[in-house]
């Protein structure tokens, strides 16, 4: 799904350069200081890690999956900073991407490859709206470097007609588009399922079992986004022995080890991943101990919250449905 909130600019600036010393538990680290800014914490001893201490300790990690909140400068300067740093660490390098799907690899390899523009390649790929301000750094260090850009997502056609339809949908796709996602493409945890029924319906602790109707094929799509990403995941690994992947990612599809890297787990025990994943620095900093978010990732990166987008509850209400209820003319047929 292409990002709900529109991407300002992204500039250079400094991501906040902290030392390494373990934090004792009443000190709270110094706020970031603007929009661009991230103070990272390791979750486990709660010790401030700069960008190239960080991809130090991750230097030998298979995957290093960054979570980040879509248009927020702050996520996606982080990723680009993080991305340079490991890439110091090990050159054999794949940027994996949830923001480009996988029916659209052809597209951003001809563009790696120097075959098409920029402008053509984001037609072509049907880029986010937001790829010039957040994703460009990430795709030109990798086209500068001559590194694979792995089209991660899966077809959003494909993601719109199980979301209508339920998984057996793909029962009815032509064969070389199944071949292509996939074989379990619907494996799941009982905890991310409660959660994302928590985050669509409100319902904390609703039986699983009344996951079902519309709501079902909602979460059968989300699962089928999250076993694609892992799928491509796994697969780029093992045509590059060696390599470390870097996956770039909403923070609900990884925070907690739930989504994409409980699925990753599953299909590839063997891979040693990491997951970075940020919180919102709390307006009443009493409420910022960090054992309320430890459980989000293995590393974690504070950062200012994003604008409220509304303050009037109606005009808030309508934006939703206007926002959730558009049609497209995707054919399920």
């Amino acid at each position: 799904m292409k990002p709900l909130f529109a991407s300002l600019l992204l500039t250079l600036a400094t991501v906040t350069v902290t030392g390494c010393a373990a934090v004792p538990a009443n000190n709270i680290p110094a706020r970031p200081s603007s929009q661009y800014d991230a103070v990272v914490l390791a979750a486990k001893t709660g010790a401030p890690v700069t960008v190239q201490e960080l991809a130090r300790q991750l230097a030998d990690t298979d995957i290093v999956v960054i979570g980040e909140y879509h248009g927020h400068h702050a996520s996606h300067l982080l990723q680009a900073r993080l991305q340079q740093a490991l890439y110091r660490q090990n050159p054999a390098q794949i940027l994996s991407m949830e923001q480009f799907n996988l029916d659209h690899q052809t597209a951003v390899d001809a563009y790696l490859a120097g075959t098409t523009g920029e402008t053509e390649m984001l037609e072509d790929a049907n880029a986010w709206d937001n790829y010039k301000a957040s994703y460009r750094p990430l795709v030109e260090f990798a086209r500068q470097h001559q590194l694979p850009v792995i089209a991660a997502n899966a077809p959003a056609d494909t993601v719109r007609c199980v979301g209508r339809e339920g998984k057996a949908y793909l029962d009815r796709l032509p064969e070389a588009q199944r071949s292509a996602l996939p074989q379990q493409a619907f494996l799941d945890t009982p905890e991310y399922r409660d959660k994302f029924i928590d985050a669509i319906s409100g319902s904390h602790g609703t039986e699983q079992a009344e996951l079902s109707g519309r709501m079902l094929n909602t979460y059968q799509a989300q699962l089928l986004r999250d076993n694609t990403m892992a799928h491509r995941m796994v697969e780029a690994l093992r045509n590059r022995p060696e390599h470390q992947l870097v996956h770039t990612t909403g923070t609900f599809h990884s925070e907690q080890r739930l989504g994409t890297v409980a699925v990753l787990e599953q299909r590839a025990p063997e891979l040693d991943i990491t997951v970075i994943s940020p919180v919102e620095w709390p307006a009443n900093e009493a409420d910022m101990p960090l054992a309320k978010h430890r459980h989000k990732g293995d590393y974690l990166y504070f950062i200012q919250p994003m604008p409220r987008e509304f303050r009037d509850p109606e005009r808030e209400r309508e934006a939703m449905q206007a926002r959730f209820g558009q049609r497209t003319t995707t054919s399920c047929d």
